[in-house]
């Protein structure tokens, strides 16, 4: 069955905002399938990021002990509260999620997983905010553009910036695809629903994280060339020593940075920070 959202936006004058990536999941078996993915039981907290006019939102607080919908578009915010029907277990917050720390809307003490059909304009961005944030998520079920979904979840010899950094935090899994035909209105391209489930800790330590990071991303500054000449361009740093912290880390200089796993690029960091 499909959710009734042009009729329900057009009741209260409105209509999907692309300055803001309004794509509304209106097919009811997907929201089902989302909710089903967070596992959610009676004493779980759920962060949703823009809940829109609220049906994935409803689906949420029947199974989890509360639900925080943190939504930007004011306008909107009559339209979920109504659609909700007063749902005593639905706290709504008006405001931009990227500039809002876990810790100013779910108590220091309390565990929640996240889950959000994300404008694809903010996906890295609210991904890194809340794995980033001192108070992280247990989970997160996301639904995002399906490059994307393939991007976060991609193994060697498939591994991107984004990939790396987020695997560094917890493990990602493809759960299924969404043709853009349930939404409103229809994307250009499909979605993938993503799991990432967090790390009790980390792989890299918060104080090696930057350092880290800086490896990683000169790595990845060109792509297409072998790691010992991207990393010694983007490191600044000769070729001879490049190519010494590479043999000691066993990696070979001619491979590229997507065949890099997790662990060889910590090994890497290390040797570069041993220097």
């Amino acid at each position: 069955m499909r959710v009734k959202i042009p009729a329900i936006l057009e009741k209260h004058g409105l209509r999907p905002r692309k300055g803001l990536g309004q794509h509304f999941l209106v097919s009811e078996r997907a929201v089902r399938r989302i909710v089903k993915a967070a596992s959610l039981g009676p004493g779980d907290v759920v962060v949703e990021v823009g809940p829109g006019v609220g049906v994935l939102t409803k689906l949420l607080a029947r199974e989890a002990k509360s639900v925080i919908a943190v939504e930007l578009d004011e306008a909107i915010i009559p339209v979920l509260r109504e659609y909700l029907g007063g749902a005593g277990n639905v706290r709504i917050i008006q405001g931009d999620v990227l500039a809002i720390g876990a810790a100013e809307i779910v108590p220091h003490d309390c565990s929640y997983k996240v889950v959000a059909n994300l404008p694809y304009y903010i996906t890295s961005a609210a991904i890194r905010h809340f794995l980033e944030d001192p108070h992280p998520p247990d989970m997160m079920v996301l639904t995002v553009q399906w490059e994307v979904a393939r991007r976060l979840t991609a193994a060697p010899p498939r591994m991107s910036l984004l990939s790396v950094s987020v695997q560094v935090y917890g493990r990602a899994e493809m759960l299924f695809r969404i043709p853009a035909g349930a939404f409103y209105p229809p994307p250009k391209v499909d979605s993938g629903v993503v799991r990432i489930k967090r790390y009790h800790s980390p792989l890299v330590l918060p104080e090696r994280r930057e350092h880290f990071f800086r490896v990683v991303k000169a790595g990845f500054s060109q792509r297409r060339k072998q790691l010992h000449n991207s990393l010694s361009g983007g490191l600044r740093m000769s070729s001879e020593s490049v190519g010494e912290v590479l043999r000691q880390a066993g990696i070979q200089p001619s491979r590229r940075a997507e065949t890099l796993s997790i662990e060889e690029w910590i090994r890497l960091s290390e040797g570069f920070r041993q220097m």
